[in-house]
């Protein structure tokens, strides 16, 4: 009976032996896995820090202190009120990215360094935005978290702790302020729509302008070059018109014809003002000519005989007939006819005693043979005759001077006649 109980006893010990030692391994054995540390201390004072793998401690001796997370945290911090240079309250909520280099300065040097994080933020923070206004708060977010990292950072760099980043999550200001913000914003819109929509009108407007330039410049370039090509067929065509004008050798007759054919044109004309030469004048022009070239002596009718065209020499009395025709004024039709009658009668009398007697034009190279023995008077002499004869004209009535021409009722100076002699001296 004795011996049974001693043997309970035995195996009681056994076990509470093998379960200390258990115990003992137990303790004695740590794994430590990865991006952790262990703070170990003996005795109550630190021995070691242990990181990742197989480590042992004396059990009963040794004891982990804090398990240290290595890796990098992230820690959310609620709003808080912050006060800027222009004495508005904003609320600010923010964001840290940190990291544990030390685990035995992140566990002795301070007690909890999350809440030390925390408040460390919220007074670097309000020390921070309180030299900002608003404006300044709201558009410099960067440069607000590069100074908070800064100083965080430099703050717990003693309690084995880095801060990598800082972050604002949010700025709230008043409700007050969030409207005027608003209105602003919307008008800052409005304006650069505005500058937007004018810039728009101005590119437009100066786009059109330079294609109606552009068009312009086009458009008189091609009406400069048509007008240079039809002046110079207009100029080609009278060339060519003058041109067969001259080797036709129209008569009086074709130049009549053509000269009514073209009256009709000129009335059909658009323009107030119309010049009608009386055909009283053309038709004294007619004799003059007639009578410089010889046709007044054999009655010529100034149809072309296919022979050369005559030389007209107007002869020493011919400039002051022309002058004489020039400072001529009349006043009706009636005196411009009977002027004109006179005149062509008197430039008949002259060029028939100034030429030959056979009616062909005067020339100074002939002119021994063709005149009469009496000399010929001077040129003075025939202008007085002229003035003279011109004076007694200008003293008849009206019926005188409606009379038919004296050259249609005598005939030419015979080659005696004397040359001093007007054309209304009758023969002797």
């Amino acid at each position: 009976m004795t011996e049974s109980v001693g043997s309970i006893i035995a195996v009681i010990i056994l076990a509470l032996i093998a379960v200390l030692v258990i115990v003992a391994i137990y303790k004695a054995v740590r794994i430590v896995p990865q991006a952790v540390a262990l703070i170990v201390e003996r005795l109550g004072k630190y021995q070691t820090t242990m990181y990742a793998g197989l480590h042992f401690l004396i059990p009963f001796v040794d004891r982990v202190r804090a398990s240290v997370d290595l890796r990098e945290q992230v820690v959310s911090f609620p709003p808080q009120p912050v006060i800027t240079s222009d004495n508005l309250v904003v609320s600010i909520d923010t964001v840290i990215y940190f990291q544990v280099t030390e685990p035995k300065s992140a566990t002795y040097e301070i007690a909890n360094f999350i809440t030390g994080i925390e408040q460390l933020t919220v007074t670097t923070l309000r020390n921070v935005i309180g030299s900002m206004d608003l404006e300044q708060t709201l558009t410099s977010r960067d440069q607000i978290n590069g100074q908070l990292r800064g100083v965080l950072d430099e703050a717990t760099s003693r309690w084995g702790i880095r801060v990598n980043r800082v972050e604002l999550k949010a700025i709230d200001p008043p409700p007050s302020i969030q409207g005027a913000m608003e209105q602003q914003m919307r008008a800052e819109r409005d304006r650069r729509a505005a500058i937007l929509t004018a810039e728009g009108v101005k590119q437009s407007q100066i786009l059109t302008a330079e294609g109606e330039k552009q068009s312009a410049i086009l458009r008189a370039e091609g009406q400069a070059q048509a007008a240079i090509l039809r002046a110079q067929g207009e100029s080609r065509a009278i060339l060519q018109v003058f041109d067969a004008i001259h080797r036709g050798n129209p008569d009086p007759k074709l130049l009549a014809y053509q000269y009514l054919q073209t009256l009709p044109k000129i009335a059909e004309g658009n323009s107030s003002k119309m010049w009608i030469i009386p055909t009283e004048f053309t038709a004294a022009l007619t004799s003059i000519t007639r009578a410089f070239g010889g046709g007044g002596a054999d009655g010529g009718n100034g149809v072309d005989d296919g022979g050369p065209n005559p030389v007209v020499d107007f002869g020493p009395g011919g400039s002051e007939l022309a002058e004489g025709l020039r400072d001529t004024s009349l006043q009706d039709p009636d005196e411009a006819l009977a002027e004109a009658r006179g005149e062509a009668e008197r430039a008949t009398s002259e060029a028939t005693s100034a030429g030959t007697a056979s009616g062909l034009p005067f020339s100074q190279s002939a002119e021994r043979g063709q005149h009469p023995a009496e000399d010929e008077p001077s040129r003075a002499e025939r202008r007085r005759a002229s003035r003279d004869r011109a004076e007694e004209r200008s003293g008849q009535d009206d019926t005188s001077r409606f009379a038919p021409p004296p050259g249609e009722q005598t005939g030419p100076t015979e080659a005696g006649a004397d040359p001093a002699q007007g054309p209304d001296t009758p023969q002797q």
